[in-house]
């Protein structure tokens, strides 16, 4: 891997990551709303932005996200589902990095290897839901998988090496994440290694599939 584009490089695991590559010796190119204003919810000045940046890239890695957007937790039950809440979810989470992906082709060679990769998270698999609630969350994240799942086929028609992927960082210890009571949380530098051994492991037969950061593939 010679030059990477991260997407949201300004949040725990976006900055961990970019870290790591650079001391690999991968030229970085960082994008994040910190630095750069890339504001998914301003879909319009999102596109001007992303239009402007020039590849090519081995690697499109998007690490943006949200948990919440109008609330200060995920919905429990229906009676709490609202559609500003939803709206907002999927302007992050779904719509955000279909915009990126839609430059992909730009982006990455049309020969040799390339990634384009989305952190997404397990409880956006359809399959993997045992518990319910979460509306807004869940439903913005299987929508980021559709997407990513039909990228993939479109994208391997001109670029036959090229991978897609949805990867699942685990529950992490960033400010994403500080209000979220859950065991055995990993500090980003372990999740960014780890998702960079991952993305460093795939292979083109792979495309267009959902994977933790153990290398372990999520149904849909």
């Amino acid at each position: 891997m010679e030059r990477a584009l991260i997407i949201g490089a300004s949040g725990g695991i976006g900055t961990a990551i970019a870290y790591e590559l650079t001391a690999k010796g991968v030229d970085v190119v960082a994008l994040s709303r910190r630095t750069h204003g890339l504001n998914f919810i301003d879909a319009s000045a999102a596109e001007t932005l992303l239009a402007g940046v020039e590849g090519p890239f081995d690697l499109v890695l998007v690490v943006t996200g949200a948990l919440t957007s109008t609330r200060d937790r995920p919905e429990k039950s229906l009676a709490e589902l609202g559609a500003e809440e939803m709206a907002a979810q999927f302007a992050v989470n779904a719509i955000g990095p279909a915009l990126v992906m839609k430059h992909a082709k730009r982006w990455l060679p049309r020969k040799g290897r390339s990634v384009f990769a989305v952190l997404s998270a397990r409880v956006g698999s359809i399959g993997d839901n045992r518990l319910g609630g979460w509306y807004s969350y869940r439903a913005s994240k299987a929508a980021l998988n559709q997407v990513l799942k039909t990228g993939s086929i479109e994208l391997a028609r001109t670029h036959k090496e090229a991978i897609c992927v949805a990867l699942h960082p685990g529950t992490v210890s960033t400010r994403f994440t500080e209000n979220f009571a859950a065991p055995n949380k990993l500090p980003p530098t372990e999740s960014a290694s780890r998702l960079i051994a991952v993305i460093d492991g795939l292979e083109a037969h792979q495309t267009g599939a959902f994977f933790d950061w153990k290398g372990e593939r999520i149904p849909w």
